[in-house]
Parts: C-alpha cells; structure tokens; sequence
C-alpha cells in the first residue's frame, strides 16, 4: 500500500490516479484545507493532519504501507513571506512528524515532492541537479531543509528517499477526472483562462523589462501527468534500495507572452493582459534538465508541446469553472 499524503490536492490526486490504473492500493491523508475531497476517486481516505503524530501512528498500524508519497506543503511564495512560521512548521516540522512516524513503524521508502526554487536565481541554464542550492524564497527554503533532513535520516535510520525537483507543473488529467483547482489560484495557466472565460478582467505580466527574447519571465511547464508517471517510477527505483535527486522538467522554456498567446489560440478567447511591475524574487528564466531522470529513471515526458499541455487544462478549467460541458 502507498500512503499519498496530500492526495487530495493537484498533483497528489493525478499520482492517485496513475498509480490506481496501474494496480497499486492507495490510502490518502488530506486535512482538506487545499484539498477536495471530490479528488479522492481511488483508495482509502483519512481525513487529518500531519501535525497529528496520534493519527500518524494509527495509520501505520492499521495499514500495511510499503512507502510513503509527500505532497502536503503550502506553496504560495507570496504568503510564505507573510506567514514564516506557518510555513515553517507546515512544511519542514510537520514533514519530521511524519518521518518520525515512519521509522518508529519501520517503513523506509519515501518520495518527496520538493521544487526547482531550491536553486534560487540560476547561474546557468538550463539546471541541472549539480546545481548550486540557493533558495531566495521561504518555499524554496523549507523544501531544501527537508531534503537536507532526508540525507540525516538515511544516514541514522536507513531512510531510503527519492526527492523530485519540480519545474513548473501544469495542464490536467487527460481523461477530466481530476485538475487543478485552486483557491486563491497563483499558478499562470488557469489564471489565463480564467480571464478567456470571462471570470477575470486581465492577466497581469509581472515585468516586462527582464533579459529574455519578449521581456517577460521564462518557465519550464511540466505535465501533470508526467509527473505522475516520475512518481511511479521513483517508487521502483526505490526497491532496489537506492536514494536520490532528481529534476523534473521538460528542458524547454515558454514566456508569459508565449503562454497567454497559446491560451488565446487553444481557447478562441481575446484574453486581456496588462502590464506590472516585477514581483520581488523572479528569476528571469527557469529551465530545467531533466537527463537524470531520463537515464535513472527511464523517465521521458509526453507531454513535450506547450498547446498540447494547455489543450487539456483548457478542457477542465473549462468544465469546472466555465460549466461548458
């Protein structure tokens, strides 16, 4: 059994999903409070949080869990500034609460989802894991505490870890079972479309003055779905025993005007965007290189084409918060 802690958010509900096709039993642990129940279609469901060290060891008692999925963080840059402690301890203290559980029930294996903001502002592009580590945000911060936690934990418990360094993730279940549904949404895509449906008056580019080919910042977009396809193989690399880190991205970069002009060609829409000053802490361009998951891994995004990636955020964000059916 896999516990998926945060299952019921973004990407922890597509990971359920892929690994349910794919005949793993599933247990989620989800405290709602960014998560939808609705997103829970597949195993076991408990409500809780991490904070909770008597739920935690009820549930490894009463569940035979191989291995353990973390999702569970706050990831609102914005808001970390304004709510250290609150994302201190939810992240990094919390994230130990559940470690301790673990190796106090003797189950060894964990996949950690950690992010590219652990690098800070990039030296070279595009980034690969030797990468010197230099988060210039709280959330980048509190996700490279824990992976430095999970190298302490191996060394003194055995712990075996995979952690993966997200770029930007992106787009939704192909099939509409699950997307992205966030509220405050933060994320770039579905705040375009929103403004294509009508439900915003305007994207706001924030900077246009940035060294890259049209001004505006540069992003690496990774399917959601191939994320979830690195979980699945990160849980085999780790039967054989071995830890590691790994970048996760499609090693091309697209800008915010490349975005908002994709979303105007997927949708049909006139989407309205006005100009902002820069937010503080954007590096210019984020790209990833993801070759060591290709080689470890066996991992290859399919979802390589910025449209193609859009077309199908576009069919939910459209169903979900359009009611276009």
């Amino acid at each position: 059994m896999i516990l998926i802690v945060g299952g019921a958010g973004y990407i922890g509900s597509h990971v359920n999903k892929f690994l349910s096709e794919r005949g793993y039993e599933t247990l989620i642990l989800d405290n709602l409070t960014r998560g939808h129940r609705d997103f829970v279609k597949w195993g076991e469901f408990i409500e809780g949080n991490l904070g909770d060290r008597r739920l935690l060891d009820r549930t490894f008692e009463t569940h035979d869990v191989d291995a353990v999925m973390h999702f569970a963080a706050f990831t609102d840059v914005g808001e970390s500034v304004l709510k250290p402690g609150r994302y201190y301890h939810n992240n990094v203290v919390n994230t130990i609460n559940l470690l301790d559980s673990m190796v106090d029930h003797g189950v060894r294996d964990f996949i950690f989802s950690s992010t590219c903001a652990v690098y800070g502002n990039p030296m070279e592009i595009p980034i690969s894991e030797e990468h010197p580590l230099n988060p210039i945000s709280l959330y980048g911060r509190s996700k490279l505490m824990v992976e430095e936690i999970l190298g302490d934990y191996r060394d003194a418990y055995g712990l075996n870890y995979v952690s993966l360094r997200y770029f930007n993730a992106a787009g939704a279940d192909p099939e509409g079972e699950v997307g992205e549904l966030h509220n405050p949404e933060t994320h770039l895509i579905p705040i375009v479309l929103d403004v294509a449906l009508g439900l915003r008056d305007a994207v706001r580019i924030f900077g246009t003055d940035y060294p890259t080919p049209d001004g505006t910042c540069v992003r690496d977009y990774i399917h959601v779905m191939d994320l979830a396809d690195a979980h699945w193989r990160a849980l085999r690399y780790l039967e054989g025993g071995e830890s590691g880190v790994f970048n996760l991205g499609n090693g091309n970069g697209f800008s915010v005007m490349e975005v908002i002009e994709t979303c105007r060609e997927v949708t049909g829409a006139s989407i309205n965007a006005v100009e902002d000053d820069r937010r503080p802490g954007d590096p210019p361009e984020l790209v990833g290189s993801a070759g060591r998951a290709r080689r470890v891994l066996g991992w290859r995004p399919e979802f390589t084409e910025l449209e193609d990636i859009i077309e199908t955020a576009w069919n939910w964000h459209s169903r979900i918060r359009g009611g276009i059916s």
